[in-house]
């Protein structure tokens, strides 16, 4: 289904683009090594304001705006790439007789990436040892010994990123 801008906004969006494009993306090149990544992300900052109410910074200061969301992007994709990094380095590991399709590392990637993703925004020490816990099978014992805080801590984490999984699926 289309989304509907009003005919204010949808000038609003072109002005900005017509006007900051040429320069996000210019920014974006000196920053990247893929002219080609350089202008997925470019488009992929303008593709941010759709269906949002515009920010006060979008139009009174666009190039700033435009900058925090490129850098919030570019950080998004960094992550991303170092997690199927190492995925692809766990399957390297892994016997033959262990090799999985190209349907399933697809699969199994994407699903890193949502759990990534799910967990972005919780304290360090929360986010490491709900993965502790949920990916290695830790014991909360040796998750506070890992992290060097007592079993209290580790169970308020776990109820913590618990909460927060929660929250997230249901919003």
């Amino acid at each position: 289904m289309p989304l509907a801008l009003s005919s204010v906004r949808r000038q609003e969006l072109h002005d900005l683009y017509t006007d900051h494009h040429a320069w996000l993306l210019n920014w974006l090149r000196k920053r990247l090594q893929h002219r080609e990544t350089a202008a997925d992300l470019m488009q992929d900052t303008f593709l941010q304001l759709i269906g949002r109410p515009a920010a006060s910074g979008e139009l009174q200061q666009p190039r700033a705006w435009l900058t925090t969301v490129a850098k919030g992007l570019m950080v998004d994709r960094l992550r991303r790439q170092r997690l199927e990094q190492a995925y692809l380095q766990v399957l390297a590991s892994q016997p033959e007789a262990f090799e999985v399709s190209p349907e399933e590392r697809l699969l199994l990637l994407e699903t890193l990436i949502r759990i990534d993703a799910l967990l972005d925004g919780l304290p360090t020490n929360v986010r490491t040892a709900y993965l502790l816990s949920r990916l290695e099978g830790m014991p909360y014992r040796d998750i506070a010994a890992h992290l060097g805080v007592c079993l209290s801590s580790v169970e308020k984490y776990m109820a913590t990123a618990m909460r927060h999984c929660f929250q997230a699926q249901w919003s």
